[in-house]
């Protein structure tokens, strides 16, 4: 049995990472981040790993997809307004296929908010943040071990697929201590990205899909010629003003992100005859899973469904989970972002309620309690 340790959901972060195998780490300190860029600071270079503090957040990203490129397992970590500034850098990584993980441990904004209180406001701009048709990959832990776990699987699904992937999830569980144990993975099952057959010297066709739509890139300085640009692209990765390239190009990389729903099942709790589905992700789901217990034992019929991947946005797997509810509340530490797509894939076939916290604190299992009530009594028979 793996021995237990007392750590915070922010080193259990940094130690996932190293266990993922990243050996770089370019950051700018923020609230309520910084604790994984001192402990990346003080235990990478014992692996052989850098470290490197950059003058501000797009910096400290593009020496990330730098190091990417060179074929180094790279991330950063920041909060809202670092996520803000490295939004540009993201819609790059996405469109020339450059695998990295970004830490975003969530405080109240906008602007610089409530900078050591938690929240769940940068769940939209993990997804719409970088203009064009972008698609993403956003996982949100809601405990510990599972921030520990949920890094590991963010670096995987990095390399697989060849695209940058966001853990979100609260200053709350930033830090959080709990004791956990952390099982190291075997090397060999972590996930590398996909490389090109041809011998190196030949002038590459580098963005040739593999057979799961990802392109083939190889690393810089292994003796391949090669493009890469941030300018819609053939498949040689030279730029190509060509509408139904660019077209083909952007399906491609959607297209490759839709296994992820996946990869990381969602915690489902009593939902099998809930006529009550109360949706909540990150620390919410916590305090969620409480209210469910206490409902069932008050005579309504309760259920959770806790999603571990908010993008790309989990719709087959969430209609499958609560296709009994009656009535769908979503909880969230905002103004009701991820709402929109929950009632969304609903099409007006179940009531759905927003509960929101505006205030840089978590809903109480009391007051969440009665607020679910209410919307239950309210719609007749769910109960």
């Amino acid at each position: 049995m793996a021995e237990r340790h007392l750590i915070q959901g922010n080193e259990a972060c940094a130690q996932g990472a190293i266990a993922a195998g990243c050996r770089f780490f370019g950051g700018y300190p923020i609230s309520p981040s910084s604790e994984i860029a001192e402990y990346m600071a003080r235990e990478l270079p014992k692996r052989g790993g850098v470290f490197i503090q950059m003058e501000d957040e797009m910096a400290s990203l593009g020496s990330v997809l730098g190091a990417s490129l060179a074929g180094m397992k790279a991330m950063t970590a920041t909060s809202g307004p670092g996520f803000t500034l490295m939004q540009e850098h993201l819609g790059y990584a996405s469109l020339a296929e450059i695998p990295c993980v970004v830490a975003d441990v969530m405080r109240l904004g906008p602007s610089t908010g409530l900078p050591t209180s938690p929240s769940q406001g940068d769940v939209m701009q993990a997804q719409w943040g970088s203009h064009g048709d972008r698609s993403a990959v956003a996982l949100a832990p809601g405990t510990v071990k599972e921030v520990y776990d949920l890094t590991i699987g963010a670096f995987d699904v990095a390399e697989r697929l060849r695209t940058p992937v966001t853990l979100l999830f609260d200053e709350t569980t930033g830090h959080t201590r709990e004791g956990v144990s952390l099982v190291e993975p075997d090397p060999g099952s972590l996930w590398r990205r996909p490389m090109p057959h041809p011998a190196p010297g030949h002038l590459l066709e580098a963005f040739v899909p593999n057979e799961e739509g990802v392109a083939q890139v190889p690393d810089f300085g292994r003796g391949y010629r090669f493009h890469v640009t941030g300018l819609m692209h053939d498949e040689r990765g030279y730029p190509t003003s060509d509408g139904s390239v660019a077209a083909a190009l952007l399906e491609r990389l959607e297209r490759k992100l839709v296994p992820v729903e996946d990869w990381f099942p969602p915690e489902e709790h009593c939902l099998d005859d809930a006529g009550v589905a109360i949706i909540a992700y990150g620390i919410m789901g916590r305090v969620v899973k409480q209210v469910v217990d206490r409902l069932r034992a008050e005579g309504t019929r309760a259920g959770m469904f806790r999603p571990r991947v908010l993008w790309p946005f989990p719709a087959r797997t969430l209609k499958r989970a609560i296709n009994r509810a009656r009535l769908v509340v979503v909880v969230e530490m905002n103004a009701g972002q991820w709402a929109i797509p929950v009632e969304q894939a609903m099409e007006g076939r179940v009531q759905t309620v927003r509960v929101n916290s505006l205030g840089g604190e978590p809903i109480g299992v009391d007051e969440l309690c009665e607020q679910v009530a209410k919307a239950a009594f309210a719609e007749a028979g769910v109960a």
